[in-house]
């Protein structure tokens, strides 16, 4: 019996230190080739590096083409990061999403997409305070929205700038603390906005589950947004009044799920208008038709991208890591 014992013990103690090994080993990264297409896009030798690593949940990698460096958000830690070549990565903003004096209840208090505004100043997805805001020059911060008709948001989560200065983005409720059944929630849908530069707001599109990523064509005649509930991608034509119509269904990516983890959320658009989206099994290399050319496997829940450097470089926010991966082509309007 006693031997018995001991052999369950260590047997308890191999199946322990297995699992922990499991959950502290860095996860497999490949380049899946799928189309032709694929290979003028990514070089045959093109690897995915890991940069820095250890957050909770990385998102909103935006280039800081004035300073050269990158920022992605860390939303539970309710941070902001900045990598810079050379030197790594460092806090750059505490608190960047919520700052209310009692502790938040959620899991993610924090900003997650990013942008720069056509002065080159930050602008942020606020999930905690509910808004998005801006960095001025001065360091002060402005809130550009945080209302649609005298009704809070939900959680703004993503967001893309037209060259004429309006602001698409989504707001689905995974900043809530409760998300969809969240008591606080003062809008009945998740919706799809624009918001002029006098500050008029319009909505889009309220008939998505969860409005995630959302990117432009290269010519801004179309909008991409996907929903992160269904896993599927839509476009929309973009009016010279900036309103949106002929909503299509671009992409379901359901059948991607057996791939791997994760699902629709942030994306971007090359300038040949592939998509570089977030979905299941890492990040998808969409083609305008909808036809997916291939897949960076990123082994976990994979978040966002964003271009950086002279535009040819992917920045990948997966899970808890940040990653680059020097591509063929360049990021829209580069």
């Amino acid at each position: 019996m006693k031997h018995t014992f001991i052999s369950f013990l260590l047997l308890l103690f191999v199946f322990s230190l297995t699992r922990l090994n499991a959950q502290n080993a860095e996860p497999t990264v490949s380049i899946v080739r799928l189309d032709p297409a694929f290979d003028q896009l990514v070089p045959k030798d093109a690897t995915l590096e890991k940069l820095t690593g250890g957050y909770i949940w990385t998102e909103g990698p935006v280039w800081d083409k004035k300073h050269g460096y990158l920022l992605f958000s860390d939303i539970p830690n309710n941070s902001i990061m900045k990598w810079e070549p050379g030197k790594g990565a460092s806090l750059f903003l505490k608190p960047s999403g919520y700052y209310g004096s009692e502790p938040f209840t959620g899991h993610e208090p924090g900003s997650n997409g990013l942008t720069f505004d056509s002065q080159g100043r930050l602008v942020m997805n606020q999930h905690g305070n509910r808004r998005i805001a801006r960095k001025d020059a001065d360091g002060k911060e402005t809130v550009l929205v945080d209302h649609y008709q005298g009704k809070r948001f939900n959680s703004p989560n993503d967001l893309a700038y037209k060259s004429n200065g309006d602001l698409y983005f989504t707001d689905p409720a995974y900043g809530l603390p409760k998300q969809l059944d969240d008591p606080q929630k003062e809008l009945a849908f998740q919706g799809v906005y624009r918001l002029t530069p006098d500050g008029k707001v319009t909505l889009l599109d309220k008939d998505l589950k969860a409005p995630n990523g959302i990117a432009f064509s290269p010519d801004e005649k179309i909008l991409y947004v996907n929903d992160s509930i269904e896993v599927k991608w839509w476009a929309y034509d973009v009016q010279n009044d900036g309103s949106v119509s002929n909503k299509r269904l671009l992409l379901d990516g359901n059948d991607q799920k057996k791939n791997g983890p994760g699902t629709a959320d942030g994306m971007k658009v090359d300038e040949h208008g592939n998509l570089y989206s977030a979905g299941p099994g890492g990040i998808l290399v969409i083609s305008p038709s909808g036809k997916i050319l291939g897949r960076f496997s990123m082994g976990v829940p994979t978040s966002n991208c964003a271009w950086g450097e002279d535009g040819s470089t992917l920045y990948i926010t997966a899970n808890t890591n940040l990653y680059r991966i020097k591509l063929s082509t360049k990021g829209a309007g580069w």
